[in-house]
Formats: C-alpha cells, structure tokens, sequence
C-alpha cells in the first residue's frame, strides 16, 4: 500500500530510506527529545534503524507514521500520523492495543501550525478510512505545545498518569465525536 494524503501545505507519504538525514536532523536533537526521554539519537545508523522499524510498522499493522514533506520547499519537516501500539511493550496508561495520534517535527518547522494540519489530517484518514472508533494521545504534563495542539485537534483530556516517573496526559476522541 502507497499511502500518500495532502493537505494544503504539506504531503503525508510513506518513509523512504533517502529520509534518512531529515530523520537525523529530527531525532539527534535534543530539543526534539525533551519530553520523549532525553535520549537523542548520535549516528546515522540509528536513523536508519528508526525509518526501518516504522516501515516494518507499515508492513505487518498496517498502519504508522508518515513522513511529512513541506510543499512549498521539498523538506523533511518530520513526521506526523497513527500508530498501532500492540502488546506488552507497548501498554500505555493501562491500554493495549490501541491506535494513537503523533506527531514531531524539526524545531525550526515548529509554531507554523504544520503538527496541528497534519494531525488533523491523521485523524480523518484514520476515522474516515481506516475506520476506527477512537483515537488515543498522550503527552508529558510540561509538554504544553503538544498538550495544546492535542485539544486543539479535538481529543478531549481523560486522566493523568505515571509513566516511568513522568507525568503524561491521556486524551482520547471517539469517531462519534469526531467533526471534521
């Protein structure tokens, strides 16, 4: 399956192995890894790695992120879309699996309201033709972009909870609510 889905500034597609140095970029900055564990990637290799394990996510869920590409430039923003979280490992705030909404982006692409357009349009795709019945996010409790662009996509907050010492927000949007 090609997926590819455009909004009115960017194009959601597939990772392609020539993501591999807009992937670096994204995921060796420490910025970017704040509120994900302030554990940066450090070698190309790694990058690779992670566009291989989404692609895989691809391949045997059917569903991943997607890499987002900025229209008007050609550049690797960063990535955006749903995930199928599965198993043991993957459990979050009591939930197995379950579909949540993502999205991370280069810094000197953020406040441009790229994460929100490309959330949203994650969340119609994943209700219109995937055909889920709720969508799921989290984010740190200090992550207040995330937590804003989160609600300002609909989902609505549910619970608080500890993961691994951190506080994280639950949200969750059923496809009965969901306008779009």
């Amino acid at each position: 399956m090609n997926f590819y889905l455009e909004t009115e500034r960017l194009i959601l597609r597939e990772f392609q192995k020539n993501d591999i140095e807009g992937i670096f970029e994204l995921d060796s900055n420490p910025e970017v890894h704040k509120y994900l564990g302030n554990k940066p990637i450090t070698s190309y290799k790694q990058a690779e790695d992670n566009i291989t394990f989404i692609q895989e996510q691809h391949k045997e869920r059917g569903i991943g992120r997607f890499a987002c590409i900025e229209k008007s430039s050609g550049d690797f923003i960063g990535w955006s879309g749903l995930k199928l979280n599965q198993g043991e490992k993957e459990t979050l705030n009591g939930f197995t699996n379950f579909i949540d909404i993502g999205y991370r982006l280069i810094p000197r692409f953020w406040g441009k309201g790229y994460a929100s357009e490309s959330a949203f349009a994650s969340l119609d795709y994943g209700f219109k033709q995937m055909n889920y019945d709720i969508i799921y996010g989290a984010a740190e409790t200090g992550n207040i972009g995330s937590n804003k662009i989160l609600q300002k996509i609909g989902l609505q907050f549910v619970n608080e909870f500890d993961y691994k010492g951190i506080d994280v927000n639950w949200y969750e949007l059923k496809k009965s609510d969901y306008e779009q």
